[in-house]
């Protein structure tokens, strides 16, 4: 496995870590994360997948390289740029809150960009080996 793969890989890993740590956050009823363990818990997840989000596209662009068929990659490339950056936003929209309640982070988990971006890394992550 090239570099690039194990790069994507451990991209998708921390989207998905930070996506069940939401949905467990989600299900705490908390008002705020502040003073809460889970709390600070919450802030480096989101921190863990804006980064892992943050080049995503990029990274999945090398980790095909050349890949056949070309064109229907790039196209999917293109794909994974759309929807990692509208979660991207939302990721930062959500970090930049003072408070963060489950109830925040539960419309965060119903997001449609970031459940379009889960299920295209599904497919990815099958693809690129």
């Amino acid at each position: 496995m090239t570099s690039a793969v194990q790069d994507v890989k451990s991209r998708i890993d921390a989207i998905e870590q930070s996506y069940e740590f939401f949905l467990a956050y989600a299900a705490q009823g908390l008002t705020t994360d502040e003073g809460a363990k889970s709390g600070a818990d919450l802030r480096d997840f989101l921190a863990k997948m804006e980064g892992a989000l943050d080049g995503l596209a990029e990274a999945v662009e090398e980790a095909v390289g050349p890949a056949e068929p070309e064109a229907p990659w790039r196209e999917m490339v293109d794909v994974v740029r759309a929807d990692a950056g509208a979660a991207l936003a939302a990721i930062r929209l959500v970090s930049a809150q003072a408070g963060v309640s489950s109830r925040l982070i539960d419309n965060l988990n119903a997001n449609i960009h970031l459940r379009a971006l889960l299920t295209d890394l599904f497919l990815v992550d099958e693809l690129v080996g």
